[in-house]
Order: structure tokens, then sequence, then C-alpha cells
């Protein structure tokens, strides 16, 4: 599934630029076929690693494009596809003549199609469903054909609209249900004489509240029916330039995941998105056929300070507060998006399907991302009469106007100094989560830990490559280092994990790799090109011209960085990261810079063969595990009955499951934190932000990734630490 701009994570680094292409003539008045000619210019002129156009590419973006406008396959017959096939091999020659006939038939075709749908799910819900029948549903619509005709058309579509109406039907039986053999989870008791988890249909004729069963069937269908009304009023504002830009980006996005173009008004929001002043519940997203899926929780955001949703989540369905929620399955993700969105205190009604398969609606009030919670904070640990300190990192932020103002290395270097002035024996830096940012706060806070050296190596396309040096001789900390990342730790934060690795001046603990994003990009408008243009804004495309690579030559892209000690989250079987993205530029390497390992572990590998012996043992770490294999097993189940008795059975399993993994969150580490004395004199004018520590306090006392790699500081510190900063061994590139 093509990947919009708004799913990618932090780039590492952006700059508006002016690039000096080649001069090159654009002659035409037509804004489509400009737009067409300017792009693959830059895309062959500019791109890290430019593809060639020909057939194969073609090919990939004829089933691309499909599957874009598609997903779920309810729109087009087979009978169009195989018309749409005389052109499979011929995209490539239409893009170098800027010949756009491919879109005009597909957009032409889609838009009769969507017309017919209009009265196909009106007269479908004209008709009630009947859930005691035995049949099924195949939400892996990628392995589904197209329909032969239009009665198996309808067929899909029928079944389609029971499946969401089924969920709404349970939901106002559980609603109305109260004290007439129902509970609020869904769960069906004993009613009427008749036993068993699930035995409602059986009681068409009997009362659940004030309603009988087949008032409740017709009710949900209506509001199935509002959903669908609301979605067909929002794609008949679409404009045939929205559909355009869609055939250009699928276009784009087979040079790598994170090229992408913006129309004018998206590249206005890509600049109030990246300066943080944005509107919102605080979340990234991803295009799925099911829905659209979290890939990231922005910190400071509404989402992120109520704790309500969480990566991996799948958002189902938006409505607007007092309004009937609108199905985005099979929407365009930036119409999703406009849906989500809002002005600040608006309350926005997420319908999500979790990570462990339940269905629920979170109420998210939307706001501003508040940025302090974006910065670094920092807090003592203390165990057995020894002090730690932990630095929390949620991004690599900058001021691009200011560098002076506040960076993320500058604000890392005074925690260190005030851990330091607490007596702290070793420190932790958390960098799970941490989506990226600045490329120069990466190597100024990874100066912090060694005395001098490269800290990252970057190539641009057939240039030489450039290595970024930690050039100042002064060691900020040089006691016990451990770094903790897991599978959304990306870009900046790699980088970081990966020189530290390097250089053995920390031990990595964490996923088995971290995200796996090595590239850089740059944005460029693209009126810089054109010399003379009378159709306005044409907007800009981001970018990708740089690769990143680790210091010993191996790139960040694809692998990420592995960690030293492995310890299993509920991330660990789903497929998250590059790898998960659509045509990821591939791992490579490249010379090693000249650096020296570190010389202040006496023995570094006994610190982490102790460490994966305690994991090895311990019940909250094989907890974790059953639950990330049970995790990956419920994204796995694509087959769902449509049966009701049989969908509340599997309900109730799943609720079960998933208060049984709930006892992860008593966990108690035992371990004491406590802010730092400057914080403590704020919290008598800031109660705010006392009530913040004190949950984030909470939250690491049940954090055994936290508790384990205390242990490894203490590990460190007591058997096999020098305290030296001399240098043992060289690397030489």
């Amino acid at each position: 599934m093509k990947k919009n701009f708004t799913l990618a994570f932090l780039v590492i680094l952006v700059a508006i630029a002016s690039c000096s292409f080649t001069n090159k003539s654009f002659d035409t008045n037509d804004k489509d076929k400009l737009l067409l000619d300017l792009i693959t210019y830059v895309l062959e002129k500019g791109h890290y690693e430019p593809k060639e156009i020909n057939d194969n590419f073609s090919s990939n973006v004829f089933d691309d494009f499909i599957d874009v406008i598609d997903p779920t396959k309810r729109y087009f017959l087979q009978s169009d596809i195989d018309e749409f096939e005389q052109y499979r091999y011929q995209i490539d020659d239409q893009i170098k003549n800027t010949d756009i006939t491919f879109f005009n038939l597909v957009y032409q075709r889609l838009m009769k199609r969507m017309d017919e749908a209009k009265e196909l799910y009106k007269e479908i819900l004209d008709e009630p469903f009947d859930y005691t029948i035995e049949e099924q549903i195949n939400i892996d619509y990628s392995k589904e054909p197209f329909a032969k005709n239009k009665k198996e058309l309808k067929e899909r579509w029928r079944k389609q609209l029971k499946y969401n109406t089924l969920g709404i039907y349970d939901n106002k039986i559980a609603d109305l249900g109260q004290g007439a053999g129902y509970t609020k989870d869904g769960s069906a008791a004993d009613i009427a004489g008749v036993s068993g988890q699930a035995k409602s249909i059986k009681m068409a004729k009997e009362n659940v509240g004030d309603m009988t069963v087949a008032e409740i069937e017709t009710a949900a269908r209506e509001t199935t029916r509002n959903t669908l009304d609301e979605f067909f009023d929002f794609v008949d504002d679409l404009e045939r330039k929205d559909w355009f830009v869609q055939y250009v980006n699928t276009i784009v996005e087979e040079f790598d995941p994170h090229t992408f173009y913006f129309a004018p008004d998206d590249k206005d929001k890509f600049d109030i998105s990246m300066s943080g002043k944005f509107e919102g519940i605080g979340a990234r997203l991803q295009k799925k056929p099911e829905g659209a899926r979290i890939v990231e929780i922005i910190s400071g955001g509404p989402v992120w300070r109520a704790q309500s949703l969480e990566v991996g989540d799948e958002i189902l369905k938006v409505g607007q507060e007092g309004e009937e929620p609108i199905d985005i399955v099979g929407m365009r993700l930036d119409d999703a998006i406009k849906l989500i969105k809002g002005p600040k205190g608006t309350v926005v009604n997420l319908t999500v399907r979790r990570v462990d398969g339940t269905i629920e609606t979170v109420s998210v009030t939307r706001d501003v991302v508040v940025l302090e919670e974006s910065f670094a904070k920092s807090a003592t640990v203390t165990k057995d009469d020894m002090k730690y300190g932990i630095i929390h990192l949620p991004k690599f932020y900058v001021d691009f106007e200011d560098y002076s103002e506040r960076n993320a290395a500058t604000d890392v270097a005074k925690e260190v100094e005030r851990l330091k002035e607490e007596g702290i024996e070793g420190l932790v830096l958390d960098l799970r989560d941490n989506g990226g940012g600045s490329l120069k706060t990466v190597v100024e806070m990874a100066g912090l830990f060694i005395k001098q050296g490269p800290i990252v190596q970057v190539k641009s396309s057939g240039q030489r490559k450039e290595v970024h040096e930690d050039k100042d001789e002064r060691i900020q900390w040089d006691g016990p280092l451990v770094i903790l990342v897991n599978e959304l730790s990306a870009s900046a934060s790699e980088i970081l994990a990966a020189a530290m690795q390097d250089y053995k001046r920390a031990i990595v603990i964490g996923s088995k790799q971290t995200f796996g994003k090595g590239t850089v990009q740059n944005v460029i408008p693209l009126d810089n090109i054109v010399r003379s243009n009378e159709h306005g804004d044409l907007g800009a495309i981001k970018l990708t011209t740089q690769k990143f690579y680790r210091i010993n030559g191996g790139s960040t892209q694809l692998e990420g960085v592995k960690s030293d000690i492995v310890v299993p989250d509920k991330y660990s079987y789903i497929d998250l990261g590059e790898k998960d993205q659509e045509n990821p530029l591939g791992w490579d390497k490249i010379t090693p810079a000249d650096y020296e390992i570190w010389d202040g572990y006496i023995d570094f590998e006994t610190a982490v063969a102790n460490s994966k012996k305690r994991l090895a043992n311990n019940p909250q770490v094989k907890l974790i595990e059953e639950n990330a294999k049970w995790l990956k097993e419920q994204q796995d189940e694509t087959v769902i009955s449509l049966n009701y008795d049989a969908y509340k059975i599997r309900e109730q399993r799943a609720k079960e499951r998933s208060k049984y993994f709930k006892s992860l969150r008593n966990y108690d580490s035992k371990l004491t934190f406590n802010s730092l004395k400057y914080e403590t004199e704020l919290f008598t004018k800031d109660s705010v932000l006392r009530e913040k520590r004190n949950r984030w306090h909470q939250e690491l006392a049940k954090d055994v990734y936290v508790e384990e790699a205390i242990n490894v500081l203490k590990d460190l510190k007591m058997n096999n630490f020098r305290g030296s900063n001399t240098k043992l061994a060289s690397v030489k590139g």
C-alpha cells in the first residue's frame, strides 16, 4: 500500500532548497503535464538512487495506483482491470512523453463505479442482515480478486456492509441491554432461558431494553447508511486534481517511501507540521486497507498526554462530536486526516481496532502539541543505596532559526551536569519512540560521551562521503552508559546508538533492531525550477538525496541498529519499520571511518552475558514475549465470521486474553525515581509539572527495560569499569 507524507517519521534533515538543476525548458500550457515533466526531471537529477523508468517501473505504477484508489476492491470489476491492462507496460512511455491517457481512463471509470456504488449500498441496506447464518469475510483484501461481474460485486458490498454493521449492532445491544441480560463489555449472559455466551440471535422476538432485536438491527443498518452517506458526500467534494496528485505520488513513491510530492495546500500544512505548531490529536498515520494505522505518537500531543492510543492501533471510523462516525475504510489517507484534525478544544471520536484485536471508541480532545513535552527530562534512580541517572529524549529537536536558542544536545548536556551533581554512578539514555530530528544535535550529543572522533558518515549520490566528527576533546560523562531503543527509534536515534555501539562506549538494550531509516530528505519548491509559470504555485517535492552510514561503514538503512541485549516488547512480531514501507532503499556499506574503541570497560561482554541470563529467567519478560506472539496471531487472523454467536465468542476470548495481559501494567521494579533539585523547586509554583513528573516516575517504576538498564549499569560499575578515557584499539578506514 502506498504511503502518504503524513505517515513518514520526522525527517533527519529538511532543507527548503533552491537546488541548482541544469536549466531545462518546460514548454506546455497543460498544468498536469507540466507537473509530471517537472517531477520526473527532479527525480532523475536529484534523487539519491534514481530508478530507470522502464516496463518494470510501469507495471509497478499500474498495480500500485489501482491499489491506492480501490484498496478494498469494491469499485472496479475484473473487466475494468482487463481494459486497463493495455497500459501496464506503456506508463513509462507516457511519463516520458507527458501523456496522461492511463490516468484519465482510470479516473473516469472510478467516477462511474463510485456513482454506481452509491446506489448499491443503499439497495443493500434496505434489507435486514441475518446474523444467524454461517458466513465469513476476508479482510486481507490483497488476497481477494476483483469481482467478475456486478452480481459478485454486490455480494462483496453486502458482506462488507454486514461486517461494518455487526459491531454497531453489538454495541447497541450492549448499551440497551443493561439489566436485560447483557453486560457493558458486550458479553451476553443467560437471556430468556437461553444459556451460552452469545445466544441472543435466537431471541429475535425478545426485547433488549426498550427495543426488539429486530429494531436494533434496523437501527444499526441506519447508522451504517448514515456513515456511507457522509463518506460519499466527502468524496464528492474531491476534484480531479486531487486524484491526479494521488497518481503523481504513485509514480514518485516508486523511488522510495520518503520521497513525496506536495500539492500547494499540502506544502503549507507540511511547513506548519515541521514547525510543531499544528492542531490535532498528535499522531502520525499510515494508510492500511482497513483504515489508518498509528505509526507514531507525537510527544506532547493530546493522545500522548491522555495515553488513549498506541502505535499499532488502527482507526476504522472518525466521528465529530454529536455526529455519526464516518467509515474511513478505503478512504485516501489525506482525506481521513482531514476528518481527524480540527480546531483546538473540539472532540473527535475514533473507532479503533487495538493492537490486541479488540474494537472500541476513543474520544480525543484536539489540542496543539505541547512543545515542552518533547524536550529532554531526567530523574535519579535509586537501587541498593546506589544512585543512577536516566534521561528521556523524545526527539532531536532544534530551533532552525536560532540553534543557540534551544537544542537537544545542549539540553542533554545540562541534564548530565545536574545528574553528576546528584552523584550518579551510571547513566541511561532513553531513545525509545524517538523518531529523529536534527543531525547537528546528534553529532554534538555523541561528543558528550567520547573524547573526539567521527560520529556518522553521509553520502550523496555520486559524491565522496562526508564524515561528521566530534572535535571537542571534553567529555561530559565518562561513566557507565546504557542506551535504550525500540522498533520506533529512528533516524537520528539510530545514528547516536550506532556510534556509541561502534565505539563500545555504551551497551544498547532494546528491540531486535531499530526502525532502519538511514536516508536524508530535502524539500524542493518546484516554482524554483520553472523560469516562467502561468499556473500559480506548483507545490514542492520531498526528495531523498543522501544516505547515512555508521562509522564502521554499514548503513543504518533497513537493518537499523541491532541491540547488544535484546528484550522483547509487544511489537516484536509485528511489521514495523522501514522494512514495512513500500520501495525502501537497500542496505549497503562503504569504507569505515578512522576511530578508536573506548577503553573504559574492562569486560564489556561479561556485562552483556550477565544481562541475558537475568532476562532469560525474568517472568515479566516471558509474559511480554507471550503477549507479543498473541498480538501477532490476532493481526494474522483476517478471516472474520459474520455469525453473531461466533463473533461474540471471538470477541469475548480476545477481551479475556487482553485482560490477562493487562497484568503487565502491575509490574513493580522496586526502583525509586526522583526529580532533580531544580525541578522540585519549580513544583511549588507549577503543580502541573509536578503531576507530569509523578506520572512519568510511576511509569518508569513499572518498566522492566529500565530495570534491566540499571542492572547493567551496576555490573559495569561494580565489575568492569575502568573510569578511564584512554584508548585501546583503533579501527582504520
